[in-house]
């Protein structure tokens, strides 16, 4: 674990920037959410990250699902981080560097026994956070449309994400939603 914090510190910052490592409380909860830099050779991420996957694909039409794979999510532009309470795995998600200027928001997954309670929108505050640490000018995302959606496109409204065009490799369809915030 060490000498995955020391790389990812190469690209993302130390630890003291507040890069890594971020402790805060969630409203009814008794103990303090931890964010940790994702470790993909857990069994519990890995099993959150494929149930993101398969969510995708259940509320996606075919080719319109641009969820990434944990080989994927293992690109060294990639940042993933999880959500804890204790042993308890809340949530991922990652940031992936797109220019020196801009991110992409990618892999956003609550667990379902902790949906609403505040545990994605913590994690979207940390990689903002990220971000800016890396001086991001603006920060994107793609995600689909329908009653599936719904709870994320409002996450991302309440944060100041606005529509906007397709961006990087993505193809905009009926289906696809590509919003953008400006930090």
């Amino acid at each position: 674990m060490a000498r995955k914090i020391k790389a990812l510190n190469h690209f993302y910052g130390p630890p003291a920037a507040g890069n890594l490592v971020v402790r805060m409380s969630i409203p009814s909860c008794a103990q303090a959410l931890t964010i940790l830099p994702g470790d993909l050779g857990d069994a519990r991420v890995r099993a959150l990250l494929q149930q993101h996957l398969a969510g995708m694909h259940e509320s996606s039409p075919v080719g319109s699902v641009y969820a990434l794979d944990t080989l994927a999510l293992q690109a060294p532009d990639i940042a993933l981080y999880t959500a804890w309470m204790g042993e308890e795995l809340l949530g991922c998600g990652a940031l992936k560097h797109l220019s020196e200027v801009s991110g992409e928001v990618k892999s956003m997954r609550t667990a379902s026994a902790h949906l609403r309670r505040g545990v994605a929108g913590r994690l979207l505050e940390h990689l903002l956070g990220v971000a800016r640490a890396r001086g991001y000018r603006q920060v994107s995302l793609e995600t689909g449309s329908g009653p599936a959606f719904e709870p994320a496109l409002a996450l991302y409204r309440r944060y100041g994400f606005e529509p906007g065009e397709a961006f990087g490799d993505y193809r905009a369809t009926a289906f696809n939603r590509f919003l953008h915030l400006s930090l």
